[in-house]
């Protein structure tokens, strides 16, 4: 718009507060963002002169350029979803093995093989059972760590301790907001198959494998339907 003979708008003027990476929903994948706030600014002949107030804050990203609420970085990144998806599983392992014991063998290999296939792939049952050997020591289960064998879990751990309801929530429910229901069945009938690996569902391994539902903010009815399904197939 023309004033006279001078030509005035308002511009925006941004500043950078700070940086990061985030999943780009316009990308499609992990992007570099600036974080800017902007203020908006009445300027004659392009040159910025009286301030007209805030234009927010907005999550800019350095690839396609498009800005977007604040909001979009509460999304994971790629590599923060695959971390989470991996310990998620690694956590869920761990609770059925200290629900279930770890005597058997096959739950041990069902164990190591799903951890590994989450992304810890150098993971090994040595590994485990020292993890185990210091959540039941924790639990103050037994009175040295050093005494924990192979063979001492079947008899001694009953059930879900405070390390488990913990680690459950703080491993799974953040996951939970992100992840479609197809994802979450998965990681529940993953913690199935490593109870299942070497017999029938124990009673604490059923508590435990409810709680990873609950977790996982899957209903009730369709926890029992997973688990129900898994030990029909198991055999």
């Amino acid at each position: 718009m023309k004033l006279g003979l001078c030509i005035w708008g308002v511009r925006t003027a941004w500043h950078t507060e700070d940086d990061g990476e985030f999943f780009c929903p316009d990308c499609g994948g992990d992007r570099a963002y600036h974080r800017r706030t902007g203020t908006r600014r009445l300027t004659v002949l392009n040159v910025p002169l009286l301030a007209r107030g805030p234009a927010g804050t907005v999550v800019e990203c350095t690839a396609c350029h498009r800005q977007y609420p604040c909001e979009v970085l509460l999304r994971p990144t790629t590599t923060r979803f695959s971390a989470m998806l991996r310990d998620a599983v690694h956590t869920v392992a761990l609770a059925v093995l200290t629900a279930g014991g770890s005597a058997g063998r096959p739950a041990r290999e069902a164990a190591v093989g799903a951890v590994r296939a989450a992304g810890f792939t150098d993971c090994t049952e040595d590994q485990l059972l020292g993890l185990l050997a210091a959540i039941v020591a924790d639990e103050g289960r037994f009175r040295r760590s050093e005494e924990l064998g192979p063979d001492s879990f079947a008899e001694a751990v009953d059930g879900c301790g405070s390390w488990l309801s913990i680690e459950l929530h703080e491993a799974l429910e953040p996951l939970a907001d992100h992840l479609l229901v197809q994802g979450r069945e998965r990681v529940l009938l993953e913690g199935a198959h490593i109870a299942l690996a070497d017999g029938p569902y124990l009673p604490a391994e059923r508590e435990v494998l409810e709680a990873v539902g609950r977790c996982l903010s899957l209903h009730t009815d369709d926890i029992e339907r997973l688990l129900t399904a898994a030990a029909a197939t198991a055999y």
